[in-house]
């Protein structure tokens, strides 16, 4: 029982329920070693009953939690409503709130014994400080004093207008003719200013544009980077960057031998069967920005970049530090020489200064691409979007990347993010990804949390949060467990998604949560509550409560992102013709006969069309693939659903998946071109001019009328 108590203490549960009707215990190896990564000491009974006595104790004694969240315009909470009268308040700004006084005090007044039935919703003491991260103290006429982070929050974060629709699409995967081989960030500003004035689109979706952990050979998945706090400048159109323009011989030759190298690239890509190569790619433009790096920056550039500089402070300091170093001692932080493991040590103080030109090339190019980033959402909105770029956040980060490096309190090392065990996947899932630790969140006022999506949001339009029930609760595996050996750790919810509507609502940004699969009770009101979208995917969209069937397109959420797939699932037309279960077949990934998961799909996939038909979105004898994908669309547009996503690979009938989870070398992940019907990759330009993406487009749009429309027009 002792464990048991410390640990619902720190927030770490010591059972959970794979299904409605389960309960299985975690281990208590599991929970010891969770409460060691949180700099709790439980491994044996004498320890655990001291550990457990401090905790109590500490609770016993707190004035205030760690964080105090207050929703503008809401009833208090009630860590400040239970604080005895005469009590003192204190809150200090946050650094640079201009709308301020230097604080603000207020004295709890007791509260009536009998409140009217008008009376407000506040209690009168209360003055409400402007929205922020403040610091607060409070002092109680018996001579206690505590502090805290108070975190005040509009209500919701900004919401999209009620009907938009736009594309998903994986960035790299989307080369136009001008690509170094994989698509770039002028390739995304160019769909989104074509799909905006074309098709009146109002949102490009893309994947996570994190920088990735440096090497040979760099792991192709977007969703496991060094840093979540920069881009990757692989992502960059070396032309775009005014410097191109002005290198002088010999450089200029070079240049023009790397162009003819990364067309290569780009025609084995599209034309030779090859996949998308982002180490060569990497090369190339790493080569390439050292030439261009050498052309010195005009006055006015040079004052962007130090302003630049200015604004990311030490963060950026230290990740081109980390880039400079991994240069030299390669990317695993952990092997490097012990003083270099420590950001802040003399070493790698007397590192800044040897490297300084290293420093100062990697920081160039996080400025070059955040420019680039700029551009891509000023093309988006200035094309009539509504919201424009939609960024991915990833869940977490590669345990020997940049921001585990310069950010070593915040993380639990020794501990990797995954799934429990569940009726789906009965091994469970280990993603390799440290978690944050809720404590080191919290002591720092979110710190880590307020930047990171600070600069997502900079050039968004909307953020997605991949496995936004994260901002709740992530199931810990420790190192070298099995999966099914991990533990429910909360976080402080409230204060999360106080920061995440902050962030947002200073930014003006939508924000859209992936919260599919397995939902903790009251995550999806939680999260509705506050203004942030839910993900819908029409294949799981039945009435799982009752008849199983197909949901009524009328009883779909309103607050979500409504689609027919997503990077991780079949593409429509794989789905409806059953293709992805013979994918699955042939790399031996299922587990009953072919037969038999053939005969299930079909009737999942039969059941389905046949409700499209009764709903009169399926035309009578209209049976081909193309026709059923549309109806797909159509049937979306029933729904209430704020935001319609089409997969673009599913305008052009690709049927291969950008990922397939459960698979690593058995298949290409994260590295296909987007392919038209019969497999062959095609252009951006192909893509725009496809008649199959404008049939599918013109349901969008508005039916046939929209098909009339002259180009550019957008529909009322």
């Amino acid at each position: 029982m002792g464990l048991s108590r410390l640990a619902a203490l720190h927030g770490v549960a010591t059972s959970f329920s794979p299904s409605p009707d389960v309960t299985v215990s975690v281990p208590d190896d599991t929970v010891t070693a969770v409460l060691a990564a949180l700099g709790v000491d439980a491994h044996t009974p004498a320890e655990v009953r001291r550990s457990l006595d401090a905790a109590e104790s500490a609770a016993a004694s707190r004035l205030l939690p760690p964080t105090v969240v207050a929703w503008s315009g809401e009833p208090l909470p009630t860590a400040l409503t239970a604080l005895p009268p005469g009590a003192v308040l204190t809150v200090d700004p946050e650094p640079g709130a201009t709308d301020a006084p230097s604080s603000l005090r207020m004295r709890v007044l007791p509260a009536p014994a009998a409140p009217a039935p008008d009376a407000p919703r506040t209690p009168s003491w209360w003055a409400e400080p402007p929205l922020g991260v403040h610091r607060l103290t409070v002092r109680t006429p018996d001579h206690r004093y505590a502090s805290a982070t108070l975190v005040v929050a509009p209500d919701r974060v900004p919401q999209p207008p009620a009907r938009t629709h736009g594309f998903l699409v994986q960035l790299y995967s989307m080369l136009s003719a001008r690509s170094w081989g994989m698509g770039d960030l002028a390739d995304l500003a160019d769909l989104a200013a074509w799909a905006g004035r074309t098709l009146g689109s109002d949102f490009v979706q893309i994947n996570p544009l994190h920088a990735a952990v440096p090497g040979r050979p760099t792991d192709p998945s977007p969703y496991r980077p060094s840093s979540r706090r920069f881009p990757d400048p692989v992502h960059l159109h070396i032309e775009s960057i005014p410097e191109y323009g002005h290198v002088a011989e010999p450089g200029r030759a070079a240049l023009d031998d790397l162009r003819q190298e990364a067309a290569a690239l780009r025609e084995a890509v599209l034309n030779k069967g090859a996949l998308i190569d982002r180490d060569a790619v990497r090369d190339l433009k790493n080569q390439a920005l050292e030439i261009v790096h050498e052309v010195p920056l005009t006055p006015g550039r040079r004052a962007a970049y130090c302003d630049f500089l200015a604004e990311q402070g030490q963060a950026l300091e230290d990740h081109a530090l980390w880039c400079a170093l991994a240069e030299v001692h390669g990317p695993l932080w952990r092997s490097w020489p012990a003083g270099l493991r420590d950001p802040r040590s003399p070493e790698s103080a007397r590192a800044r200064t040897a490297l300084l030109d290293r420093v100062d090339f990697h920081s160039r190019l996080a400025w070059l691409t955040d420019t680039q980033l700029a551009t891509a959402q000023r093309a988006a909105r200035e094309s009539g979007m509504a919201v424009g770029i939609v960024h991915d956040l990833a869940v977490g980060v590669h345990p020997d990347g940049a921001d585990t490096w310069a950010q070593q309190d915040a993380y639990a090392h020794g501990m990797s993010v995954g799934a429990p065990p569940d009726a789906f996947n009965a091994h469970g899932q280990d993603w390799g990804l440290p978690p944050w630790r809720p404590d080191a969140l919290a002591a720092s006022a979110y710190a880590p949390y307020r930047t990171l999506l600070r600069g997502l949001l900079a050039h968004a339009g909307a953020l997605r949060i991949d496995h936004v029930m994260g901002l709740f609760r992530l199931w810990w595996v420790p190192e070298g467990c099995p999966p099914t050996e991990g533990a429910y750790v909360s976080q402080d919810a409230e204060a999360m998604l106080a920061v995440l509507v902050l962030e947002a609502h200073r930014a003006g940004a939508v924000v859209i949560g992936e919260d599919l699969g397995t939902v903790e009770p009251g995550v999806r009101e939680a999260l509705a509550r506050r203004g942030v979208l839910g993900t819908s995917v029409l294949w799981f969209e039945r009435d799982w409560d009752g008849t199983g069937r197909p949901l009524a397109p009328e009883t779909w959420r309103r607050d979500c992102v409504a689609t027919a797939t997503t990077h991780d699932l079949p593409s429509t037309a794989a789905r409806l013709t059953g293709e992805h279960v013979t994918l699955r077949h042939r790399l031996g990934l299922l587990t009953r006969s072919l037969d038999q998961e053939l005969a299930e799909d079909a009737a999942d996939t039969a059941e389905w069309l046949a409700y499209l038909a009764r709903l009169r979105l399926l035309p009578e004898g209209d049976g081909d693939e193309e026709a059923a994908v549309r109806a797909v669309h159509r049937f979306l547009l029933r729904t209430p659903a704020r935001m319609t996503g089409v997969w673009l690979p599913d305008t052009v009938g690709d049927r291969r998946p950008q990922n397939l989870p459960g698979t690593w070398d058995q298949y290409p992940n994260w590295r296909l071109p987007v392919a038209d019907a019969e497999g062959h990759p095609v252009t951006l330009e192909e893509i725009t001019a496809s008649p199959r993406l404008h049939r599918l487009m013109a349901v969008l749009r508005g039916g046939p009328e929209a098909r009339t429309a002259p180009p550019g027009a957008r529909p009322s």
